[in-house]
């Protein structure tokens, strides 16, 4: 069965938590890339910024729907919620905007695995992670590689 050191990407482009958003931005783009993990000046990954993450720059502000009980406002939704996205849509740097401790696979993961964590769990790209360093990364693209015959 093939593993995750069989289909991952060992050529692994990285960013900083102080990589501005546009610098993250034109990385994905000029590379068709759909995520970006995250490391720390030692290398260990601290978080991944995915496309979805920065399109969410551009969307509106979802204002949580208020009810009034005995003169008290109660929000429909979580006011952490609102702050976290509100923090999103603000973001200058990829830390704040990253998703932090993201899910990871070693190299000896299996495929039907990994193809599980992204349907099960809407993932685009995955991190391999050996030791606390990033050896590789998983994309939709590499899961589909291996259903043509070659």
């Amino acid at each position: 069965m093939l593993t995750a050191r069989d289909i991952m990407s060992s050529k692994v482009v990285s960013v900083t938590p102080d990589t501005d958003i546009p610098t993250a931005a034109r990385l994905m783009v000029d590379n068709k890339y759909n995520g970006l993990p995250v490391v720390s000046k030692d290398g260990t990954l601290v978080g991944i910024i995915c496309q979805s993450d920065l399109i969410s720059q551009q969307k509106k502000l979802n204002v949580p729907t208020l009810f009034t009980v005995l003169d008290g406002i109660i929000p429909m939704r979580s006011m952490s919620d609102l702050d976290a996205e509100m923090r999103k849509i603000a973001a200058s740097k990829v830390s704040e905007a990253m998703t932090a401790a993201p899910t990871t696979v070693r190299p000896s993961t299996p495929i039907d695995e990994i193809a599980s964590l992204m349907v099960d769990n809407q993932y685009h790209s995955l991190p391999v992670v050996e030791d606390g360093q990033v050896v590789g990364i998983i994309g939709k693209e590499d899961i589909l590689k291996t259903l043509i015959p070659g």
